[in-house]
């Protein structure tokens, strides 16, 4: 038996133990969806570049590692180590999670209008079930996809958020996720389900960090109900340390007039992959998804977009940008699906890449499915590095070079920033950009 063969075993049994543990959670009704998850995980495997879909990605490092499902008991860390990751000059809704498990003494939910749920997705099995039924497992693919079926089968906690008809809420809700260091592989399957009834408005971010060293895997799936008129501003920042693996879904329904704008940016990781897939299942929806990736060292991004237009009337943009610098790796797999209904479709898809060294390496591909006849569609990816025009002309202004290199870096990166329209979150942003980049000090001098 190979190595990967053993790992898939050992998650078999994990689930029989995961199971016993969650018999008295309250959500009976799931159990018949978490062993159907684990069947389709066994019959599947783990995916491998033979799959279109993964064709530029290996997952064998996170295949190959005896994982441990991390439990509930485990060191919490203090609220001081928590304050790097704090929005300046904005107060959030503040739900964290340590090793995918909620901790109410680190979370500041706070005031929320009438109605609003910010809580933890294990407390609402318990007592929500009404709410959580009709969409908790109904749109993310576990049936195809191996990750989101090892996420079902292990669907034990996460953040539950709804937001009811017409509220607005106007502060951040902040999902802090929490990695924390052990002496064996970890891994963690949070689980998000957030809802925004018609006409409510609300941001969520959902952001993924290390405190300490070890190797961790975060697999999440995120399921993002919108309904009629909606908007949603949805933010992932995933910062994780260099020996983490993390795999991200991002399924999205989006009702009629709705707008939903998804913004990624990808900093840590040893291994990362990025699934945004939002369908625009109602007539004249809106969608945004927007997103910046920067690698150095042997890291690994591999970013894959899924775009469905059901509904007529609907327009769709794609703005990804990547810098890569060492021997990294970065992917871009667009694919904008057009389905027969979806008459007067108007889709854009932009992906435009930096390359730093000469052992960086991109992979990009650009993908249309159009099925019906009276649409607006382009796609587009370009692979370059940095202009030596443009170095002169800032040093012939006296800007020295290392200098004249980050402020060139900063505004590439800053086209996908500028995009983020909540001013704190972008600032945010911004700082963990500045100072990821290449002589990025210069420009904390600067300002």
């Amino acid at each position: 038996m190979n190595a990967v063969a053993q790992q898939t075993n050992l998650y078999l049994e994990a689930f029989a133990q995961f199971e016993k543990a969650t018999a008295g959670d309250g959500g009976a009704w799931l159990h018949p969806i978490r062993r159907a998850a684990i069947a389709r995980f066994a019959d599947l495997g783990f995916p491998t570049p033979r799959d279109e879909d993964w064709r530029f990605t290996n997952v064998a490092p996170i295949a190959g590692t005896a994982f441990r499902l991390a439990g509930e008991g485990g060191a919490v860390p203090g609220p001081e180590a928590l304050t790097p990751f704090a929005f300046a000059g904005i107060a959030c809704h503040r739900l964290v999670f340590v090793n995918g498990r909620y901790v109410p003494g680190l979370s500041a939910p706070g005031s929320l209008p009438a109605g609003v749920r910010v809580g933890s997705l294990a407390e609402a099995l318990r007592a929500d079930r009404g709410l959580l039924e009709p969409h908790l497992t109904r749109y993310a693919d576990y049936h195809h996809d191996a990750f989101s079926a090892l996420n079902t089968a292990f669907l034990a906690d996460g953040a539950f958020v709804r937001i009811p008809r017409g509220q607005v809420v106007e502060a951040p809700i902040h999902l802090l996720y929490v990695s924390t260091g052990a002496k064996v592989p970890l891994v963690t399957h949070p689980r998000n389900l957030l809802v925004a009834d018609e006409d409510s408005q609300a941001t969520i971010v959902e952001d993924y960090v290390s405190l300490g060293e070890g190797v961790a895997f975060s697999n999440v799936v995120t399921e993002l109900v919108v309904g009629e008129s909606a908007v949603v501003s949805h933010y992932l920042i995933e910062r994780e340390g260099r020996q983490a693996f993390n795999v991200s879904t991002l399924r999205s329904q989006q009702g009629r007039s709705s707008s939903v704008a998804s913004h990624t940016v990808l900093l840590g990781g040893a291994l990362v992959r990025n699934n945004v897939h939002p369908v625009l299942a109602g007539e004249g929806g809106d969608c945004l998804v927007n997103g910046l990736y920067l690698a150095t060292g042997r890291q690994h991004m591999d970013n894959y977009m899924k775009v469905e237009h059901m509904g007529p009337h609907c327009g769709s943009r794609q703005f990804y940008h990547g810098i890569l610098d060492g021997q990294s790796r970065g992917v871009f797999h667009g694919r904008i699906i057009v389905h027969k209904g979806a008459q007067k479709t108007d889709a854009k898809q932009t992906n435009r890449n930096l390359l730093l060294s000469e052992q960086a390496q991109i992979d990009t591909k650009p993908q249309l499915e159009i099925y019906a006849d009276d649409v607006k569609c382009t796609h587009g990816a370009t692979i370059g590095q940095i202009n030596p025009e443009a170095i002169f002309y800032l040093r012939s202004r006296g800007i020295a070079e290392a200098a004249a290199r980050a402020l060139l870096l900063f505004a590439f990166a800053g086209e996908s920033l500028q995009r983020m329209k909540v001013e704190p979150i972008r600032e945010h942003l911004e700082r963990l950009v500045r100072r990821w980049l290449p002589h990025g000090d210069v420009l904390e001098d600067a300002r």
